[in-house]
């Protein structure tokens, strides 16, 4: 058994109460969700297809990919911050990577991709190219021009490219340890999640069925006074 208060135990109450806060910040942001009108995109999202943390919130495929990636990107939050201070404590080389990174990406003059909200940040900045109507420019292309400007790091030994990836493994371990956690702590709160898509997202799919088969059961307005097109 271990002693009250020791590190681990420490660690273990601090996530369960990040997890407790992300879902409340999330449960409060639910109510203001509204269906998107645009078309949908072809891509899965990398952060929330296959989730284990959609599986152990119980945001299943029917739940809305937007609502998935408020409360994914809240938790992932939780996981890199647990990296990061596990990282600079023990992983050295990986930490003075990381260093000299953040200090290239400071040094960039567009970085349209920061200070976004959790609903949106990880998504594409731009919509799906439409064929036969290229773009005059994109946001992804101005990132990369911004980034291309930006003097590369200078380049690394073989010995510190091996020593780097055994600490990237161990990062990659412990990342892997807190995100099973986190998981755990989140079927803690399935119930309230899902009551809250009962309340807030369930109505909003359901009127928009209902909508798309009352089009789909009266394609002419019965109150037009003229004839339908002929079908003959």
């Amino acid at each position: 058994m271990r002693r009250p208060g020791t590190s681990v135990e420490r660690v273990e109450r601090s996530l369960e109460t990040q997890v407790s806060q992300a879902v409340d910040a999330w449960l409060a942001w639910v109510p203001r969700w509204e269906p998107a009108t645009h078309h949908g995109r072809t891509a899965p999202c990398r952060r929330c297809f296959g989730s284990p943390v959609l599986s152990a919130a119980g945001l299943g495929a029917d739940v809305p990919h937007g609502v998935q990636h408020g409360l994914s990107t809240r938790i992932k939050t939780i996981v890199d911050r647990s990296v990061a201070e596990y990282t600079a404590l023990n992983l050295p080389m990986l930490q003075a990577e990381l260093d000299q990174q953040a200090a290239r990406n400071r040094a960039r003059t567009y970085r349209p991709g920061e200070g976004l909200d959790p609903e949106f940040e990880g998504l594409p900045m731009d919509p799906d190219p439409v064929p036969g109507a290229p773009f005059l420019f994109t946001i992804a292309g101005l990132a990369e021009e911004a980034d291309a400007r930006v003097p590369a790091l200078p380049p690394l030994s073989e010995e510190a490219k091996a020593a780097l990836r055994q600490e990237v493994g161990l990062a990659d371990d412990y990342a892997n340890m807190v995100g099973r956690e986190v998981c755990t702590i989140l079927l803690h709160h399935r119930l309230r999640i899902q009551a809250a898509v009962t309340e807030y997202v369930e109505p909003q799919i359901e009127a928009m069925l209902a909508d798309l088969t009352k089009s789909l059961d009266a394609p002419f307005d019965p109150h037009d006074p003229g004839d339908p097109p002929r079908l003959d």
